[in-house]
C-alpha cells in the first residue's frame, strides 16, 4: 500500500496527463492502472481537476484571431488551382460526370495531447504567478525581521538608559561613594573626568556625561587604573565618543585599597601595565 502511495505521489502520473512521458513509461503507467483501481482513479481525478483549470482559466481569442484561424480552412475558390486536375471524363449511372479532386487531404486527426499542453502551459503561467506572489512575501519577511531587529536594537538602548540611571541613583543616595576629580596632566591640561568610588563595596563608576576626553579612534580605548600597594591595577577600558554624554554613570572594575586613579590611552582592548608618557587624567585619594 506504500508502494502505491509512494509512486501516486512521485509526480509520474501528472506527466502522463500531460503526456511528458516516453512510450515506454506510459505503457507503465497503463499498466498500474489497469492493475491497480487508486492508480486509475487518480488519473482520472487529475483529468478532472486539469480541465477543470483550463476551462475556468480559458481565454477568448480576439475577433482578427479567430477570422485568421477560420479562413484558413476555408477553400480559396477563386484560385483555379484549387479545382480538379482532371477533366469530368467519368460518369456515374445517370449519365452525370464526376471529377477526381487529387488536390483534396483529409484533415488531420486532432492530438490528443493537445489539451493537456494547453493546461501545462497554464499550470506553468499559474506557477511564475505563484513564484512572484512568493517573492513579494519574502520581501515584506526581510523587511518585517529589520523592524524587528531594530526595536530590539531599542530596546537594548532604553535597557542601557535604564541601568545608567540606576548607577546615578545609587552613587547620589549611597554615602559610601567618594565622588573624584581626575584632572588633566601636562600632556592634555584640558582633560578631566569624574568618578564615584565605594571603599566599603569595592564599586568603581565614571561619569560619562561630565567626561572631557578628546575622542578615541577604532584602534586605542582610555584604560581606568588604580594604584594599590605601589602597583597599577587594570579597571578597564572604555570609549570616548561623541555621543557619550547622552549616557549616565558606567561601572568599572572592583577595587578596594585605591591610593591613586589614572586614566592612560592604550591599544584597543587594555594593555597589562600603563603606558605613562600617554597618562591623560590623574588623582589621589585624600583621606
Amino acid at each position: 500500500m506504500e508502494d502505491i502511495k509512494a509512486y501516486i505521489e512521485s509526480g509520474i502520473l501528472e506527466l502522463y496527463v500531460l503526456g511528458d512521458l516516453t512510450p515506454e513509461e506510459k505503457l507503465q503507467v497503463q499498466d498500474m492502472a489497469s492493475k491497480h483501481p487508486e492508480i486509475k482513479a487518480e488519473l482520472g481525478e487529475i483529468e478532472r481537476s486539469l480541465e477543470a483549470y483550463a476551462l475556468e482559466n480559458a481565454v477568448e481569442p480576439s475577433a482578427h484571431l479567430r477570422d485568421k484561424v477560420l479562413n484558413s480552412l476555408l477553400t480559396n475558390f477563386a484560385d483555379d488551382s484549387k479545382f480538379p486536375t482532371k477533366p469530368f471524363n467519368e460518369r456515374d449511372d445517370d449519365g452525370y460526370a464526376v471529377a477526381e479532386y487529387d488536390n483534396v487531404r483529409a484533415l488531420p486527426t486532432s492530438n490528443t495531447n493537445s489539451f493537456y499542453k494547453y493546461a501545462f502551459a497554464a499550470s506553468l503561467a499559474a506557477l511564475i504567478i505563484s513564484l512572484g506572489a512568493l517573492y513579494n512575501t519574502n520581501s515584506k519577511l526581510n523587511e518585517s525581521q529589520g523592524q524587528i531587529a531594530l526595536l530590539q536594537s531599542r530596546n537594548q538602548s532604553f535597557a542601557n538608559q535604564v541601568n545608567y540611571l540606576e548607577n546615578d541613583i545609587t552613587v547620589a543616595h549611597d554615602a559610601s561613594f567618594k565622588i573624584i576629580e581626575l584632572q588633566g596632566t601636562k600632556k592634555t591640561p584640558e582633560a578631566k573626568l569624574t568618578m564615584a568610588w565605594s571603599p566599603v563595596k569595592k564599586k568603581v563608576m565614571i561619569n560619562l556625561p561630565d567626561m572631557k576626553l578628546a575622542q578615541n579612534d577604532k584602534d586605542h580605548q582610555y584604560q581606568l587604573w588604580a594604584i594599590v600597594d605601589g602597583k597599577p591595577v587594570d579597571l578597564g577600558v572604555f570609549d570616548a565618543k561623541s555621543d557619550t554624554t547622552s549616557n549616565g554613570m558606567i561601572e568599572m572594575r572592583s577595587v578596594a585599597n585605591a591610593v591613586m586613579f589614572a586614566v592612560t590611552l592604550e591599544k584597543r582592548g587594555g594593555v597589562p601595565s600603563p603606558t605613562m608618557d600617554q597618562m591623560v587624567v590623574a588623582a589621589p585619594i585624600k583621606g
